[in-house]
């Protein structure tokens, strides 16, 4: 399925994306990250507090153990969202509409809404795609969700 991301008209225009670094309840991203790093800006979320914060990738050495066990890039934030092209987004479940369900502490909807410009794609398993997703006023409905199915 990450063949279909990078086959995106919009993923491969791109010139800064922001990616995730997967757990393992998720689509395995690692590699797919550090390809893309050199040739394209890529960012990758830090919890910090009960926010995100952007960094730059640019190398797994770079990486350390941070919120949640996720490995994060160290380094200064980067705050130019209007720069951000693509994201890539992932959760417990999607629909068909776009509707996502996140892990509950509402990271990437109090993220996304600072990107109005970037195409957000849901990244998902298979089983991860569901025929409803519940939804709040608050929920960032992506642009299309992408999974193997």
């Amino acid at each position: 399925m990450l063949t279909a991301l990078e086959a995106h008209p919009l993923f491969k225009a791109a010139r800064t994306v922001l990616l995730f670094h997967s757990l393992p309840d998720e689509v395995f991203t690692h590699r797919f990250v550090e390809k893309w790093c050199s040739r394209k800006r890529v960012l990758l979320p830090v919890v910090v507090g009960d926010e995100l914060e952007l960094r730059l990738f640019t190398s797994p050495q770079q990486l350390q153990p941070g919120a949640y066990g996720i490995a994060e890039p160290v380094g200064e934030p980067f705050t130019r969202y209007e720069e951000i092209d693509f994201v890539a987004v992932p959760g417990v479940a999607f629909d068909a509409a776009g509707n996502r369900l996140g892990r509950g502490k509402g990271y990437y909807d109090r993220l996304l809404p600072h990107l109005p410009q970037a195409y957000k794609a849901g990244v998902c398993l298979p089983y991860q795609l569901v025929e409803s997703v519940p939804t709040e006023e608050q929920d960032v409905r992506m642009d299309c969700v992408i999974t193997s199915r």
